[in-house]
């Protein structure tokens, strides 16, 4: 997908959120559970860039607004995290090496671990998150088409088919998730928050790619080169 193209995306996606919570005042139904299983992990690949900035601020603001409310999951600063390729769903333990790790390490030998710089990072809403996206550069485009192609040719086939199951892949955003809520929609405090910040620009992120194995949030990380 060119910039051109995933800004439009972002765009639509973001009307199509704001048409929905025109429509369906309040959060709806509660959430039982998480989204994710917290304590356990996946083998994935991103980046871990350190905020500056008026990211820095966001990031602070989001915990600011979270704080005190049991629904609202908060990305902590020491977790920002951009995914490049979730390789599998997160159901091993910390310190449990994948079953089918040496192939994975393989495919990650034969591939150049290239820095990936992601621009114009800005919030994009769903229903019930906020995410925090941007256009990558397009040697980033391309790489991530490769590896994609690499891991469905190889053994790690079916769980990146489990992982996006319903969903593209390679998927089309590129993003880090700054708020998940237990609930169908998010409140008005946080509807509010992403209209007053809509159209504000977050800067530039960059860091070198990292094959890891991460919980949810990326606050606990593993190497696995």
């Amino acid at each position: 997908m060119m910039p051109d193209e995933l800004a439009s995306l972002y765009q639509r996606t973001n009307n199509n959120t704001l048409a929905l919570w025109r429509d369906a005042p309040g959060c709806g139904e509660r959430m039982e559970g998480d989204y994710y299983q917290k304590a356990t992990f996946s083998p994935v690949v991103g980046i871990r860039p350190s905020p500056s900035g008026a990211l820095h601020d966001l990031l602070l603001a989001v915990n600011a607004l979270a704080a005190g409310d049991p629904l609202a999951d908060a990305m902590p600063l020491h977790g920002l995290h951009f995914t490049f390729l979730a390789i599998a769903l997160p159901h091993y333990q910390r310190h449990q090496q994948p079953e089918k790790l040496a192939s994975l390490q393989r495919i990650w030998q034969a591939y150049p671990a290239r820095d990936t710089t992601i621009f114009a990072l800005q919030l994009v809403a769903l229903p019930g998150q906020l995410l925090l996206a941007g256009i990558p550069d397009p040697t980033s485009l391309t790489d991530r088409r490769t590896l994609a192609q690499k891991l469905l040719e190889s053994p790690w086939r079916k769980d990146i088919q489990a992982r996006y199951a319903g969903t593209p892949f390679p998927p089309p955003f590129w993003h880090s998730t700054l708020l998940r809520y237990r609930a169908q929609r998010l409140p008005d405090q946080w509807r509010d928050f992403f209209q007053a910040h809509q159209q504000q620009r977050f800067g530039v992120v960059c860091a070198r790619r990292e094959l890891v194995m991460a919980n949810y949030n990326w606050t606990t990380v593993d190497p696995l080169t």
